[in-house]
């Protein structure tokens, strides 16, 4: 018997279609019921059960009851950079399920990632933290420096008010449409939130799509100008 993590296991949860779907949905971050997984499924909500029974099994989603209503997450941040990377192999060799069309053109451009800003606008972000020496690649990880720092200060982010957890501040994370990385860790998700609340973006309901407006680009661009 082989020792090891059992990837196999994993793979087979995230490989059956169905599941691969409601896993892709909650990557908006957002939680959903299981009628609404079933939707995005485009399976009964019985199946869809027996689906969510396997996926919480397995350690990919969790669940929280409010009322009569049962909401469902991805289990972490670690799980979503899973499937990130997935998304980005299976892009890369041509597995796509839809043909590509202005739809498709809005989530390159900008999307949520989990919790964090995705597509052409994340990596930007990121090239241009990095490229200003905001961030550095150090053994244990992506670090914040001194001067990246006061920088995300000045644009509004407490990083005292952070939320506590084993959650890295900044971490690394690879897009599937631009084939390079973007930001995320709790930072990621605190310019994401920022970048909502001073008007420049926002999400489009019941998709993973950030829209930013004419305005909020030209702000957005202004700082992190390529």
């Amino acid at each position: 018997m082989k020792e090891g993590p059992d990837i196999a296991r994993i793979a087979a949860l995230i490989g059956d279609p169905a599941r691969a779907n409601i896993l892709s949905a909650l990557m908006s971050g957002k939680a959903l019921t299981a009628t609404e997984l079933a939707h995005e499924a485009g399976v009964l909500l019985p199946t869809t059960s027996s689906h969510m029974a396997k996926l919480l099994d397995g350690g990919l989603v969790t669940v929280r009851k409010s009322g009569r209503h049962k909401y469902f997450t991805l289990a972490s941040e670690d799980v979503a950079q899973v499937l990130e990377a997935l998304m980005g192999l299976a892009a890369g060799h041509g597995h796509l399920r839809s043909r590509t069309g202005p739809r498709d053109a809005d989530m390159r451009r900008a999307r949520v990632c989990y919790n964090h800003l995705a597509g052409e606008m994340g990596v930007q972000m990121y090239r241009t933290m990095q490229r200003r020496g905001h961030l550095k690649v150090a053994k244990s990880g992506l670090e914040l420096t001194d001067s990246g720092a006061r920088f995300v200060s000045e644009l509004g982010i407490n990083l005292d008010a952070l939320p506590p957890g084993r959650a890295p501040i900044c971490k690394e994370c690879l897009d599937w449409s631009a084939r390079e990385n973007h930001l995320a860790g709790k930072l990621g998700r605190a310019l994401l939130a920022e970048f909502i609340a001073k008007g420049w973006a926002k999400r489009q309901e019941n998709s993973r799509i950030v829209r930013f407006s004419r305005v909020g680009a030209q702000q957005f661009a202004a700082v992190f100008s390529a």
